[in-house]
């Protein structure tokens, strides 16, 4: 039986649709930075450390993005998480065709830096605030997560296209002062729209005790470090480096990455029909965790044994690989998700969301980190390797999950 309150659903729509916003340029603002400096004659591997203090500063924002959010308020952070991505946006902006090579790459890594800081504030106050109007709305936490998750990768995959659009049409700079005239009307919106104090309440008063999560939270962040750090292993430089090096345009590379993200987004969206529900949202969902981790695991290891053995048109077999790791990459995703709010308890949901968050981003950077080194050591074999690795870690982290609420995990 699940009961929805028209002001929770209202302010669920308003925060899901200035994600939307948000997200549509992010995945804009990684195809422009990507198209701009490859026809510059970058090579992928620094193509690839241009984003390393993007996913950094995504460790330490969402940590602090949650206390904020929890002293401060979710609209609050919502509002500094999209003015600081305009300030990035400006920064980019400012980037000259005189400056020297060394200097644009450090001015463009800073400016990655401000938009990844952005970025997690954007999405710790996001997801936090569906913890609040999920919470008014019975029944409704696993299906609007999902949703809410899904439409955001969905709409990221979107923007993959749409930076490479604006860079034609509007050139960098103009792409990118585009894009900040439509975060700043998303801004107005939600300082119009959203209680300015939801999701307010008292905040940890020290390190210790904000680091200090229950035992459940605290596993549940190390099975994402493993899980994420498995997907941008091969998806930030192997595989695009693999297919380019195949005979694919860059344009070919950039669209099925796009169709990538659209659809994992599409299967996120429909994961709570995929994953039967339990009455006390954890003794069917938890071991639904183990089962799409292992099912998980067991692609890329198929992946590398065709690697291993050259199997023909192995560039084909790659991507058809790679569509069934999304397909499932997804579900454990949603499910994750999902996970996260169920264990977070009510007072402090950002600062849990934050933490959890804080250890998405480190399974980012970890991943992009491996993902030059491995492929540069080894190629692609390298890169799936790491990421078969890295999800069996994940499966045996899933393993420790407990499927009953204590008093600790509240």
């Amino acid at each position: 039986m699940t009961t929805t309150n028209p002001a929770a659903a209202r302010n669920y729509g308003i925060v899901t649709a200035a994600y939307w916003g948000f997200t549509l340029t992010d995945g804009a603002l990684r195809m422009l930075v990507l198209l701009h400096f490859y026809r510059l004659g970058y090579s992928p591997f620094t193509l690839a450390f241009l984003f390393l203090l993007y996913e950094a500063a995504g460790v330490l924002a969402n940590l602090i993005g949650g206390w904020l959010a929890t002293r401060y308020g979710i609209t609050r952070m919502l509002t500094v998480g999209l003015s600081t991505q305009i300030l990035g946006f400006l920064l980019l902006s400012f980037l000259s065709p005189d400056w020297t090579a060394a200097m644009s790459v450090a001015w463009v890594i800073g400016a990655q830096g401000v938009c990844g800081v952005a970025k997690d504030l954007t999405k710790t106050a996001s997801k936090s605030a569906i913890k609040i109007t999920a919470g008014q709305a019975s029944g409704q936490l696993f299906k609007w997560v999902a949703w809410f998750t899904g439409s955001k990768n969905a709409m990221k995959g979107v923007g993959f296209f749409i930076g490479g659009l604006l860079l034609d049409l509007l050139g960098f700079r103009g792409a990118l002062w585009a894009m900040a005239a439509l975060l700043a009307v998303i801004f107005v919106a939600v300082v119009l729209s959203l209680p300015p104090l939801m999701g307010k309440s008292k905040a940890s008063k020290s390190a210790k005790e904000l680091f200090a999560k229950s035992r459940a939270i605290n596993l549940l962040a190390a099975a994402r470090v493993a899980l994420f750090g498995a997907r941008d292993v091969w998806f930030v430089v192997g595989v695009p480096v693999f297919l380019y090096a195949s005979g694919w345009t860059f344009t070919m590379v950039g669209g099925f990455l796009a169709l990538w993200t659209i659809g994992y987004g599409l299967v996120q969206a429909i994961a709570p029909s995929l994953v039967r529900r339990s009455t006390d949202g954890l003794t069917t969902e938890v071991p639904a965790a183990r089962l799409w981790s292992l099912l998980l695991a067991l692609v890329p290891i198929g992946l590398v044994l065709a690697v291993w053995f050259n199997v023909p048109h192995l560039e084909w077999v790659v991507v058809g690989g790679l569509g069934v790791f999304g397909f499932a990459f997804a579900v454990n995703s949603s499910v994750h998700s999902y996970l996260i709010l169920a264990y977070a308890g009510s007072e402090k949901a950002a600062e849990d969301v934050g933490f959890y968050y804080a250890a998405n981003a480190f399974g980012r950077l970890l991943g992009t980190l491996l993902s030059g080194l491995l492929y540069q050591w080894g190629g692609l074999l390298y890169a799936l390797l790491g990421s078969a690795v890295m999800l069996i870690v994940c499966w045996l982290v899933t393993l420790l999950l407990p499927t009953v609420r204590t008093s600790a995990n509240q």
